[in-house]
């Protein structure tokens, strides 16, 4: 790790504002054309799992907003089940993801934004509201901000949903164009960042882009937060410079607790990479990408070799299933069939389960209003290749013997039915 003050600084004892002005100095006291010039050049790339270049997307916003002003989002939702980093950067870091939101909002014209968090989390709520009165007592000059609760279903925090949710609508996707950053929250350009990406926004503008780019690589400069789960050591959240291969991610964290099969990387919009090809992968988007995987939000969880990879991805999929928004065709009937397929595949075997998968699988992609379907599809796919020998011998010998093993990635119960099937496999696909 490069010396400076990065994320990990700031730990529970940084979580007041004084401690936090103490390690990282005071909010800097620049215009908006010098905050989007040290983006840019930072390099820095959304934190949320899209990896779009900031320095571009504040452009494009401040462009846009010149007649009307603008709106930010600041996005805490954690709407992935496996990931925690949002939610720990909230609680260790407040103040610096209020930095990174004043300067955002001052670098794209917005007089008011919206740190959007899901509901139910009152102890965070209390925490977000104890920083705002600090702020307010030392007279810092922040934006007008209102902390926002969010459904706590998975299709709740894409950035249009968002935006239909400020305006007054329920918390699903609206189809696009506009985007955004065209026409968002009361008709003007809204900027929706994820919160690890305005605090390291914070930091950039701080200490400046050489600095920011001492860490990480060229290409990818930095580091980022992730969250390790599965069969490892020490299961958490951690800060990591961008590049690293994926077995010293996994050593981040203890390394393995147990031999693995593979690790599903970018967690449930992500894909399946056995263990070898995972622990040379790049911890990088692009790297990920060319490995035929994904770094979405920095989720990353080992597979251990005597579980079903299979029954996993199945008990993801019936989850995905049940938390779409249930308005387009593709998530309406295609992730159920999809669903019901792979479970049909996983508990009981055959050869027709498969053969439904890749028949349906392009009639679902790419036709939503938004991209829940194309990432279930994306990880089913993935578990069918990766998981070849597992296909074939399910078809032809029934279920394997990972079945009699618990399952190791966390999926919520939701509140209808434990899965879409009531947690029944089955019969027919």
């Amino acid at each position: 790790m490069s010396a400076g003050p990065r994320l990990t600084a700031t730990g529970a004892a940084y979580a007041d504002l004084a401690a936090h002005v103490r390690c990282h100095g005071p909010l800097p006291a620049t215009d908006a054309a010098h905050i989007i010039d040290i983006v840019e050049r930072s390099g820095l790339t959304g934190r949320g799992g899209a990896a779009f270049p900031t320095g571009r997307k504040l452009r494009t916003v401040a462009g846009n907003a010149r007649r009307s002003g603008a709106v930010l989002i600041a996005n805490g939702c954690e709407g992935e089940p496996a990931s925690a980093k949002d939610r720990s950067m909230l609680t260790k870091a407040p103040h610096l993801i209020l930095d990174g939101i004043t300067l955002g909002a001052r670098a794209v014209g917005a007089d008011h934004a919206y740190l959007c968090v899901h509901e139910g989390q009152d102890d965070l709520l209390r925490m977000l509201q104890r920083a705002q009165a600090e702020r307010r007592t030392a007279g810092l000059p922040d934006v007008e901000l209102t902390v926002t609760e969010v459904p706590n279903r998975y299709v709740a925090s894409e950035e249009s949903s968002l935006v239909h949710l400020l305006n007054g609508g329920p918390a699903l996707p609206l189809s696009t164009p506009p985007r955004p950053f065209e026409r968002g929250v009361r008709g003007r350009p809204t900027l929706v960042d994820n919160v690890e990406t305005l605090a390291q926004l914070a930091l950039a503008v701080r200490h400046g882009a050489d600095w920011f780019r001492s860490a990480g690589t060229p290409d990818a400069p930095g580091t980022v937060l992730v969250t390790l789960g599965g069969a490892v050591a020490a299961p958490g959240v951690y800060e990591v410079e961008l590049g690293v291969a994926g077995a010293d991610l996994l050593a981040v964290a203890g390394g393995p607790s147990e031999p693995l099969q593979a690790v599903l990387a970018g967690g449930y919009f992500g894909a399946w990479l056995r263990a070898d090809r995972f622990a040379a992968a790049p911890i990088t988007s692009r790297g990920l990408q060319a490995a035929g995987a994904a770094m979405g939000a920095g989720i990353f969880l080992a597979l251990p070799a005597t579980s079903c990879g299979l029954a996993e991805t199945a008990r993801i999929a019936q989850y995905l299933a049940e938390q779409s928004a249930n308005q387009c065709g593709p998530c309406l009937n295609g992730l159920p069939a999809l669903a019901d397929a792979l479970t049909v595949l996983a508990h009981r075997g055959g050869r027709k389960p498969a053969g439904t998968i890749t028949a349906l699988s392009p009639y679902v992609t790419g036709r939503g209003a938004c991209r829940h379907p194309d990432g279930a599809v994306r990880l089913i796919n993935s578990a069918l290749t990766e998981f070849a020998a597992d296909v074939r011998t399910h078809a032809q010998r029934g279920p394997c013997q990972g079945l009699r093993r618990a399952p190791i990635l966390p999926v919520p119960t939701p509140e209808r039915t434990a899965t879409r099937t009531g947690g029944r496999v089955p019969a027919e696909v």
